[in-house]
């Protein structure tokens, strides 16, 4: 459990990291793409990367529960959106991979016109030599001054073709040196493409098609993932394990053995008769034919039974 716990967390934490790079490389692509209203265009897509996360939660987490009509729009929209950011991805890593090589290919093409430009130079300079041999052997043997004469004509422009062929063999030795230094940020693309026989371009553009097919899409799995994680850990808490079970319900009847019972106490009514009460009372009765006492006659005693 506790090893499960340790594995969303990471889940999560490379959902977040993937689906972030993923918006953020987006969104700035996109802003690239429009710069006429770049914040605005910030706004809107990192709104949109958002509620693509949510979509894909949304539809991985009630997929059962919703009508079809509103499962077909969010897999649209989601799928949609995939692409956008893909989209915006590449024009992120193209823009950079330009940036990068910007340098790098103002030197080439300065680089190919040097040599071009030594090409022609040497070109000149061994049509000059031609010439002026071809009207040297014209001349006859004994016009000595009218050969030297020529000589002296083409000589200075044959120096001054020698003079820039030094300048530009100059150049471009210096230039060579800028482009091993340059060409350090895009040595592998270089190496790449003559592995594959091909341009720098079309490898860089190869490879960049490989990271947005892998790049988002990522992002979505983990986010599914992370929601799996979720949903599992919380069906666990509501079912525990029959073990949990047992020992719960172990411990509550324990629990109810170890309290003492409260004795039940009953009122019992009296329902004992009385006993027989003999009681003494007095009786004074009139008579007016004893006149001994007064005429008055007390009996000793009269039970009276209750």
């Amino acid at each position: 459990m506790e090893r499960s716990k340790y594995l969303k967390n990471y889940i999560g934490l490379g959902a977040l990291l993937v689906a972030g790079s993923a918006a953020f490389f987006s969104v700035f692509g996109l802003s690239k793409l429009f710069s006429g209203a770049a914040f605005s265009v910030i706004i809107m897509a990192g709104s949109l990367e958002f509620a693509k996360l949510l979509g894909a939660s949304f539809l991985y987490r009630f997929w059962d529960k919703i009508n079809t009509l509103l499962k077909i729009y969010l897999t649209t929209g989601v799928i949609t959106l995939v692409g956008i950011t893909s989209a915006g991805i590449f024009g992120y890593l193209s823009n950079a991979y330009q940036g990068a090589t910007i340098g790098f290919e103002k030197q080439s093409t300065k680089l190919l016109a040097l040599e071009e430009r030594l090409e022609q130079l040497e070109e000149d300079k061994v049509f000059l030599k031609d010439e002026l041999e071809a009207q040297v052997n014209d001349l006859p043997e004994n016009y000595r001054t009218a050969r030297r004469k020529l000589r002296e004509d083409y000589n200075p422009q044959i120096q001054s073709v020698n003079t820039q062929i030094l300048d530009i063999k100059g150049e471009i030795s210096d230039l060579e040196i800028e482009l091993v230094e340059t060409g350090v940020d895009v040595g592998p693309a270089i190496y790449l493409a003559k592995v594959f026989g091909t341009d720098i371009d079309t490898v860089v553009k190869f490879f960049i098609f490989i990271l947005i097919f892998v790049f988002d899409p990522m992002a979505l799995a983990l986010v599914i993932s992370y929601n799996f994680m979720i949903q599992k850990e919380q069906e666990d808490e509501l079912k525990p394990d029959k073990l949990d079970e047992i020992f719960e319900m172990y411990k509550r009847n324990t629990e109810k053995k170890n309290v003492p019972k409260r004795k039940k106490v009953t009122k019992k009514l009296i329902t004992k008769k009385p006993k027989n009460i003999e009681i003494d009372v007095p009786v004074i009765e009139g008579d007016t034919n004893d006149n001994s006492r007064g005429g008055l006659k007390l009996n000793k005693k009269n039970k009276k039974k209750t």
